[in-house]
């Protein structure tokens, strides 16, 4: 299944939402602190609206590991954050489950404090850490999700 998640981050890497679809279950389950947990069609509407607004975007994938039921990678992607024009460097850590020979599950682990620092500055830097903003960060990516989808 290391050929799925090579396939994964060779087209996120080429900002390429179909093909990363492509390797999503249709019963996909996606969670990371900034979108919380997306199922189905929201899942995938989210990698089409990050890629095409991406911007200054780069990605890297390295230690790939993968099983018939599981896997893992890393990534590190730098990008300009659209909403403050700050440049960000996100290094996630990334677990998969597999069903069906497609990614069924996919969790990105990263330091949201560090990222918020990055893509917001001080407030970032203050309340980035907090509950109170990751339910906030959350509430706000999936109104950016819901309108997005609605278009």
């Amino acid at each position: 299944m290391t050929e799925v998640i090579e396939k994964f981050y060779t087209a996120f890497s080429k900002l390429d939402a179909d093909t990363m679809i492509s390797c999503y279950h249709d019963d996909i389950v996606f969670e990371d602190p900034g979108f919380g947990k997306l199922e189905g069609e929201r899942a995938k509407a989210m990698w089409q609206m990050l890629c095409a607004n991406a911007r200054d975007f780069t990605l890297e994938y390295s230690d790939v590991k993968a099983n018939d039921t599981s896997g893992s990678a890393h990534w590190e992607a730098k990008y300009t954050f659209s909403q403050t024009g700050r440049k960000v460097h996100n290094r996630i850590d990334a677990e998969f489950e597999f069903k069906d020979g497609k990614i069924i599950k996919h969790t990105d682990h990263f330091n949201l404090h560090r990222w918020a620092s990055q893509a917001i500055g001080w407030k970032g830097k203050l309340l980035g850490g907090t509950g109170f903003f990751k339910k906030k960060l959350i509430q706000q990516t999936n109104r950016l999700l819901d309108k997005y989808m609605s278009a």
